[in-house]
């Protein structure tokens, strides 16, 4: 594919309701959507970063600034194998795996259209459709996010994912779980803790929980690794895993027993299929995690999950639940038993 031209869009969005983790409260969404033309076929990608260096360094204004003057002058004109030949001829741009990722899968995208195959089959995904659950932000007090359980629950997601931080936390899961037994259940720190808390979190392993995600620092593995061995709760990483090498140390190193997998984090899809095949084989499940995304960045989404090692239900979830009105058609859509058929389309969505 040789690449004609880039276009780099920034639409705002509001999300039905304020979502809050331990880091801040979001309801208006800044995002960039990068379309990329070879041949007259477009391809689209998303550019899943935050609007403030929070979750990661990137932000959505960092991103336009690699995507325009760094990664668009490599890449316009260049001849490419393929879609997973990007990352090689970006190599010389250090980080910024959310600005390259939605470049590299705006081109996974045009190459599933040129080989009219859908993306999923592209990236040699096994699943006909995925399971899908839902993170919940933190909730003004616990009765509050027990009708909201009971609220997702009815539309038939599999798994429910708490948002926490220190003073929202065990009271909050002790009301879920003594209202739903059975579920499965976990919960998100988004990096709201320290070691010192280890007596803190290992309370929490009376809720029978799924996993407990990213609890300690952003970027520490070690730490991680300390807690894991106290604590019989399986952690899960999240922002700690950037590419194949950080998802090999952790799990040798003990840090967690599960991942998460955030498309734009790891930086597209050709490193996420890296990171998934270090778990697979050393039999580490892994999941989809969300960024808040519009409906582009939520099909990328999709199409990943359907490779064999993602065993657990995703954060994957319904365009209704995020969005009045989605930039995709159709806009997804979730069954009544909690999943998502994948879309035997060319490529995968009309933006």
């Amino acid at each position: 594919m040789r690449i004609e031209s880039f276009t780099l869009r920034e639409i705002h969005m509001r999300l039905k309701a304020p979502f809050e983790t331990s880091f801040g409260v979001t309801q208006d969404r800044r995002i960039l959507l990068v379309e990329v033309i070879s041949d007259g076929v477009s391809g689209w990608g998303e550019i899943t970063t935050m609007e403030a260096p929070s979750y990661d360094p990137e932000t959505t204004d960092t991103a336009w600034h690699i995507v325009s003057d760094f990664i668009a002058p490599v890449l316009i004109g260049q001849e490419l194998l393929n879609a997973a030949a990007v990352a090689r001829s970006l190599q010389a741009i250090r980080g910024h795996h959310m600005a390259k990722a939605g470049v590299e899968n705006a081109l996974w995208d045009l190459e599933a259209q040129q080989r009219a195959v859908p993306l999923w089959r592209l990236l040699e995904g096994t699943r006909q459709e995925i399971a899908c659950g839902v993170s919940l932000g933190i909730r003004e007090n616990p009765q509050s996010l027990v009708n909201k359980v009971e609220e997702e629950l009815r539309c038939g997601y599999q798994r429910i994912k708490l948002k926490i931080k220190p003073g929202k936390d065990i009271d909050f899961v002790a009301a879920v779980r003594r209202d739903f037994p059975d579920i499965l259940l976990s919960v998100d720190a988004n990096s709201a803790y320290c070691l010192a808390d280890v007596a803190h979190l290992r309370k929490l392993d009376e809720f029978g929980l799924l996993m407990i995600e990213q609890p300690l620092d952003w970027d520490d593995i070690y730490s991680h690794a300390c807690l894991q061995g106290r604590i019989r709760t399986s952690i899960c990483l999240d922002e700690c895993i950037n590419n194949d090498r950080h998802a090999t140390a952790a799990i040798e190193l003990g840090a967690c027993k599960i991942i998460n997998m955030k498309l734009g984090r790891v930086g597209g899809h050709s490193s996420a299929r890296k990171v998934h095949d270090v778990c697979s084989d050393r039999s580490v499940p892994v999941w989809c995690g969300g960024m808040l995304e519009s409906g582009i960045g939520r099909a990328h989404n999709i199409a990943m999950s359907t490779l064999p090692g993602f065993t657990l239900p995703g954060d994957v979830s319904a365009s209704s639940r995020y969005w009045n009105e989605d930039i995709i058609e159709p806009e997804i859509k979730v069954t009544p038993r909690g999943t998502i058929p994948v879309s035997a389309a060319r490529g995968w969505v009309t933006p």
